[in-house]
């Protein structure tokens, strides 16, 4: 084990981590560096020292700051040795006169435990993620509409669904006149990141008639498909609760 030089602030460096837990000095600063990303720990000050003849960039952990930050470390490299970093800080301290304190220890393992349940917790973020973008695989086609889409999930009241897009000022009516049949069209800025438009002809008694369809694009599917789940898409009365799709829907 180094020799460390004792002064008023305790300092360990990550050298002697990495002698403490059997394990090689560049895999000791990863974890280091991996739990300051992530914020468990704050960022130590760097030194560099001659080691094998060459020069190493070390991690120096200082004080009560230092001693917990440092135990976190341990206790994700190898939760076995923890105990023998915490009786050389012990040992530090007896040689210092200063009192060790155990609930530092407590203190390293929760934030610890913080950091594990963090993790769990962008996991299931990430599984959730995962399942949204099989589900919309299954059920976006380019070039359906909003309603086609809106079709395909359970428990949609399909008559209601561009009214709502409208209300979220992502649709409007193009056409004035009361009475009348609505003329849906895409605001701007909703347009080509949401939704688009194609322009259809029909034939009717006075003629050619043209108007526009609302497409459905990408983005905007995700963003129904994440309403629908928060159960804020408009949905039927007898709606049996139910977030589910039918991916082998015919799209009218």
């Amino acid at each position: 084990m180094q020799n460390l030089t004792i002064a008023q602030t305790l300092t360990m460096s990550s050298l002697e981590i990495a002698e403490l837990v059997d394990k090689r000095h560049d895999n000791v600063k990863r974890t280091i560096e991996t739990l300051i990303s992530k914020g468990v720990i704050t960022s130590p000050q760097i030194e560099e020292k001659p080691t094998a003849g060459r020069p190493t960039t070390v991690y120096m952990f200082e004080g009560e700051q230092g001693k917990r930050d440092s135990i976190i470390v341990v206790a994700q490299l190898c939760p076995e040795f923890t105990a023998r970093l915490v009786d050389r800080w012990q040992e530090l301290e007896k040689l210092a006169g200063q009192p060790a304190l155990p609930e530092n220890y407590i203190s390293a393992l929760e934030a610890l435990l913080e950091s594990k349940k963090s993790e769990e917790a962008l996991a299931l973020v990430n599984k959730k993620q995962e399942e949204e973008i099989h589900c919309l695989q299954n059920l976006f086609q380019v070039g359906m509409t909003p309603v086609q889409f809106c079709k395909q999930l359970n428990g949609v009241n399909i008559m209601g669904v561009n009214l709502f897009l409208a209300e979220r000022n992502f649709l409007y009516d193009g056409q004035k006149e009361e009475n009348k049949p609505y003329e849906w069209r895409v605001k701007a800025y909703a347009r080509d990141k949401y939704f688009t438009e194609k322009t259809v002809t029909v034939n009717t008694e006075k003629g050619k008639k043209q108007f526009y369809e609302v497409i459905l694009l990408k983005e905007g599917a995700k963003w129904l498909y994440r309403h629908y789940l928060k159960g804020e898409l408009p949905m039927k009365k007898g709606w049996n609760g139910q977030f589910t799709h039918d991916k082998y829907a015919q799209v009218a």
